[in-house]
C-alpha cells in the first residue's frame, strides 16, 4: 500500500532552520505531484507548497514564500521541506501529500502521511 513518512520535525528557536523529509513508497514517485500542507492548534490545515512531479515548478502559500523552498529527488523517492527564517506562527503538524496536480487544495491529493510535529519558540 501507499505510504508517505515524514521525518525532521522538532523544536526550534524564532529564526533557527529545520529540513523536513517525506519518503514514498508503494506508488511511482516520479509522477506524482507532492505538497506540504500544515495545521497549527486551533486552526484548520493549511497550504505549504506544492512542487510538481518532476521538480521543474513550485508554489508557495504567501506566509512561507521567500522562507521555505520545497524540492524533491525522484531517484531517492524523497520531497523535501527547507525551513529558514522560522516564526512562531509556523509551530504546527506538517503533513506530506501526493497526488495528480501540484495545486493548493488538499481534496487533490490522494495519499496523506501521518504527519510531524514543528514548535518554534522564542
Amino acid at each position: 500500500q501507499v505510504q508517505l513518512v515524514e521525518s525532521g520535525g522538532g523544536s526550534v528557536q524564532t529564526g533557527g532552520s529545520l529540513r523536513l523529509s517525506c519518503t514514498a513508497s508503494g506508488l511511482t514517485f516520479s509522477t506524482n505531484a507532492m505538497g506540504w500542507f500544515r495545521r497549527a492548534p486551533g486552526k484548520e490545515r493549511e497550504f505549504v507548497a506544492t512542487i510538481n512531479y518532476s521538480g521543474s515548478a513550485t508554489y508557495y502559500s504567501n506566509s512561507v514564500k521567500g522562507r521555505f523552498t520545497i524540492s524533491r529527488d525522484n531517484a531517492k523517492n524523497t520531497v523535501y521541506l527547507q525551513m529558514n527564517s522560522m516564526r512562531s506562527e509556523d509551530t504546527a503538524v506538517h503533513y506530506c501529500a501526493a497526488g495528480p496536480l501540484w495545486v493548493e487544495i488538499a481534496a487533490e491529493y490522494n495519499y496523506w502521511g501521518q504527519g510531524t510535529q514543528v514548535t518554534v519558540s522564542s
